[in-house]
């Protein structure tokens, strides 16, 4: 064995690997773990293990265990936030006013995209939910640092497409929107046990469209 492999198999866990970026890694772990069993459940150790470091290089990168949750949170949370700017602005600069149907699909498909990307982006959409059901002061704060900005400027480009819905209306409905899609997108839908197994596989962009359609016509649904 060559000195240089020798000095890599002493290496202990907790020190940085060659070209691999171990705050990634933590977060990725990490992701996985809050995903499946929750905050509570998540214990810094499993996830250290998990990312083949120590704790205490996980609480050097990320301080507390609640500091490593907003993190991972803040993390993909702000690509799904940012994409829904880009995504209106492209909208808004467009030739003629933008329809519902289209507000509403823009605003769905990064996390739709998200959810598809892979392991870890279906993880982080599972603790998404996980985390739109807490009602604890930490949670409410940081659902508004990530996603409030985003969410606003949507509810103000409907208020604009549908000007005879209260702006105070639209924003109960865009509540509703977002407990619609974080529930398909938990997978917790009953499509096959209420068709008695007819549906089968229903494809990404399908029900994308089935949900924008839907959540599109609620909008636009007359007043109470």
């Amino acid at each position: 064995m060559s000195e240089r492999s020798e000095l890599k198999a002493r290496r202990k866990p907790g020190r940085p690997k060659e070209g691999v970026e171990l705050r990634d890694v933590i977060l990725d772990k990490a992701e996985l773990i809050f995903s499946e069993v929750g905050f509570n459940g998540a214990k810094v150790r499993d996830i250290a293990s998990e990312a083949g470091v120590n704790q205490a290089l996980v609480r050097y990168y990320f301080g507390s265990k609640q500091d490593l949750f907003d993190e991972v949170v803040r993390r993909r949370g702000s690509v799904i936030s940012g994409a829904r700017h880009v995504l209106l602005d492209r909208l808004l600069s467009a030739d003629g006013a933008p329809t519902v149907e289209g507000i509403v699909k823009n605003y769905l498909k990064p996390q739709w995209d998200m959810k598809y990307s892979g392991p870890s982006g279906a993880a982080f959409v599972r603790l998404q939910a996980r985390l739109h059901s807490e009602l604890d002061e930490h949670a409410l704060h940081l659902r508004s640092e990530v996603y409030d900005a985003s969410v606003k400027r949507y509810i103000a480009a409907l208020c604009d497409a549908l000007p005879e819905i209260p702006q105070e209306v639209i924003s109960i409905r865009m509540a509703f929107l977002v407990g619609t899609y974080m529930f398909m997108l938990s997978d917790l839908g009953r499509l096959n046990d209420l068709t008695d197994g007819q549906i089968g596989e229903v494809g990404q962009g399908d029900m994308l469209d089935h949900l924008t359609a839907f959540l599109s016509a609620g909008l636009r649904a007359p007043l109470p």
